[in-house]
């Protein structure tokens, strides 16, 4: 009924950019909130960006060069890559919150989405 799904990943040279797309849809279902996280190996998944109610929220290690941002017209959020470096490099996933009327509410995940940045 729900779907989360990622896109633009891909691997890039240090100092340049990326711009993440997640893309929410249901039938029926309002969108309220996205968050990315991501995944290094090995390493346990991090809360990096999120956006509720026009606010962002951004996890040090990526303050001033990630950028989250959303579409308007569409359950569409991007998060703008900048001046990336190596420790970057992990899968990129998308998580959003929603609701259906007043009384259901959910979180739902993206696939991922793979970033690899060479040094």
């Amino acid at each position: 009924q729900v779907q989360v799904v990622e896109s633009g990943g891909g691997l890039v040279q240090a100092g340049g950019s990326l711009r993440l797309s997640c893309v929410a849809s249901g039938r029926s279902w309002s969108f309220d909130a996205f968050a990315w996280y991501r995944q290094a190996p090995g390493s346990q998944r991090e809360l990096i960006a999120v956006i509720s109610d026009g606010n962002t929220n951004y996890v040090d290690s990526v303050k001033g060069r990630f950028t989250i941002a959303r579409d308007s017209a569409k359950n569409t959020v991007y998060l703008q890559m900048n001046s990336l470096k190596p420790e970057d490099t992990a899968v990129y996933y998308c998580k959003v919150n929603g609701r259906r009327g007043a009384d259901l509410r959910f979180e739902y995940w993206g696939q991922g989405t793979q970033v690899r940045v060479s040094s």
